[in-house]
């Protein structure tokens, strides 16, 4: 009896302190299992997060970025904008369906240590060409269409210059691509082209093609000279007939795919694809400080997750020792280096080389 008061007492003492070894504020019955929880906590609270809480569009998370000194530079991308809205840009659905992996011969080829699909192949136009997808998150079909002709042309050897409609792919690929501008799987893209083909179509009021895009772009930059994005877009609906006073009709317009498939993740299987045939598409991560990218070689380094998105991988080098991936964005010219970015290589930074799909084109 004389132990059970004893320790009921030890208790007691304990209880009626404040603050334990690790400054944590505790009072309860169950003494041990109070410190282990607090103790718990307190570290948390200093390992929760190793970045400052900065906004993801304040001017503090760019100085934020540049003051790390890491291999690339940040500036103010979108401004006046609301974070939805940049959200709904990231537009990708990842680890998605798979497309099955072709395996390329790698002991055939030299790789070069810098290549840029835009020197490489400089008759083929679309190469060079930054899209926008407006206040859609339609990346998933922007990166499928941009490579599909940019391959058109690679395998024609110049002779044939289309460029594929991003509105006919958008609004006509339905359940296998996802859900049009609000978001949607790179796969589903490159195997519509292989199924049902696609037509041709440039940018917004560009008369270019069948299907040209018609979501307007929209200012979410700094500065810019395009109206001020709005809220959410919908998705346009699948029109088989082209443009008035396009020729041919919609069907004769078509072009196809004679395979699709996706590139496994190994960095010298990514090169080959992309040295043999042209840029192929691929989705990422991207974080907030994504979005502030404006030169060098990007890597994560701050911010929360914004979503998945898509892009075209149209190169690689090496910049100050670094290795890069040469990528084209579709949030027009204004973002970036002029509509593109490099990425870090051979690490899978923000999953980049995890989803790489592509195709064949049919012969015309």
């Amino acid at each position: 009896q004389r132990e059970l008061i004893q320790e009921q007492e030890a208790k007691a003492e304990i209880s009626e302190q404040r603050v334990n070894e690790t400054g944590c504020w505790f009072e309860d019955l169950e003494l041990k299992m109070m410190l282990a929880f607090a103790s718990f906590l307190c570290v948390s609270m200093v390992m929760a997060s190793p970045f400052p809480d900065y906004g993801p569009l304040s001017q503090n998370m760019v100085n934020f970025i540049n003051k790390l000194n890491t291999t690339w530079q940040a500036g103010h991308n979108f401004q006046n904008v609301p974070l939805s809205y940049v959200k709904r840009l990231c537009g990708t659905f990842l680890n998605g369906p798979k497309l099955p992996l072709r395996s390329q011969k790698l002991t055939a080829l030299n790789l070069p240590v810098n290549f840029d699909s835009r020197e490489q192949w400089p008759n083929c136009p679309t190469i060079k060409e930054i899209r926008d997808q407006g206040s859609c998150g339609s990346c998933w079909a922007f990166g499928a269409v941009e490579a599909m002709s940019d391959r058109i042309c690679i395998h024609s050897k110049g002779k044939v210059n289309v460029e594929i409609s991003a509105e006919d792919l958008l609004s006509c690929c339905k359940f296998e691509c996802g859900n049009g501008c609000n978001g949607g799987y790179p796969s589903g893209a490159w195997e519509f082209w292989t199924e049902d083909g696609l037509v041709s179509g440039g940018l917004y009021h560009s008369n270019v093609g069948c299907r040209p895009y018609s979501i307007p772009p929209c200012e979410h930059h700094v500065n810019g000279s395009r109206p001020k994005c709005t809220g959410e877009i919908e998705t346009p609906k699948c029109s088989k007939r082209c443009e008035a006073g396009y020729t041919p009709e919609y069907r004769s317009d078509k072009h196809y795919g004679l395979n699709s498939y996706g590139v496994s993740s190994d960095v010298t299987e990514i090169m080959t694809e992309i040295y043999k045939n042209g840029p192929v598409e691929a989705a990422l991560i991207v974080y907030a400080d994504f979005l502030h990218y404006k030169s060098g070689v990007y890597q994560h380094v701050a911010g929360e997750s914004m979503g998945g998105h898509a892009i075209k991988i149209l190169g690689w080098g090496v910049e100050n020792g670094t290795p890069y991936w040469l990528v084209a964005n579709s949030w027009n010219t204004d973002w970036g280096n002029n509509g593109f970015f490099k990425i870090l290589r051979g690490s899978n930074e923000c999953g980049i080389e995890s989803e790489i799909v592509a195709g064949i084109p049919r012969d015309m």
